[in-house]
């Protein structure tokens, strides 16, 4: 993945930082009203989204420019943002129709007796959704999320994530996203929901 100098003039002569913050700000407090917000506020979503062309939408160049977006120091997200210093620091990507990632949990995202918090497996499938749609020229909101607990997952236990699209229609996309322990393929959790595409 390669940070373009023109990607790089376009974050600091955008305002990108502060319309980023504020995004996320008012995005995260409303998220709790609307299920999880995916991490990144509305606000945030349409400062990046105005970074690209939308004339190539879903090319390799896009996503591309949107994959070096989330890398940069301006994307602040709890799941994703790699300056965030209480965030996951996860590197989300497509590989053909899946959007993935790989995480390895540590003791500070433990729930009780060295297990992963609910929470945080939770925020993993929920970004790896939401991602696609990012990764695909949108900007998105969870509607309704459901998700799957299949067995619990012990941190320092190194873990992929795969996040698809089911059906899309209109401004609504039924997603599904696979947490899987990389030791034995097994899935350790899975999650199906709706993503609202953001009006323009």
């Amino acid at each position: 993945m390669r940070l373009t100098l023109r990607t790089l003039h376009l974050l600091a002569s955008s305002g990108f930082a502060s319309g980023f913050a504020s995004g996320f700000a008012s995005g995260f407090a409303s998220g709790f009203d609307s299920g999880f917000d995916s991490g990144l506020g509305l606000g945030g979503y349409k400062q990046m989204n105005d970074l690209v062309n939308d004339e190539s939408k879903g090319s390799s160049a896009e996503q591309s420019k949107r994959e070096a977006i989330l890398a940069s120091g301006s994307n602040q997200c709890f799941v994703c943002g790699p300056t965030n210093p209480i965030g996951l620091g996860v590197q989300f990507r497509m590989d053909g129709d899946v959007c993935r990632a790989e995480f390895t949990p540590g003791p500070e995202h433990m729930g009780y007796d060295n297990v992963t918090h609910g929470g945080i497996v939770f925020s993993l499938l929920d970004d790896v959704m939401a991602n696609w749609v990012w990764l695909q020229g949108d900007r998105c909101f969870t509607a309704k999320a459901d998700i799957r607990y299949r067995a619990e997952l012990p941190v320092g236990t190194p873990i992929r994530l795969e996040g698809t699209c089911v059906k899309r229609k209109g401004r609504l996309a039924q997603m599904e996203g696979k947490l899987i322990r990389v030791s034995d393929d097994f899935v350790v959790a899975q999650t199906t929901a709706s993503f609202m595409m953001a009006a323009s």
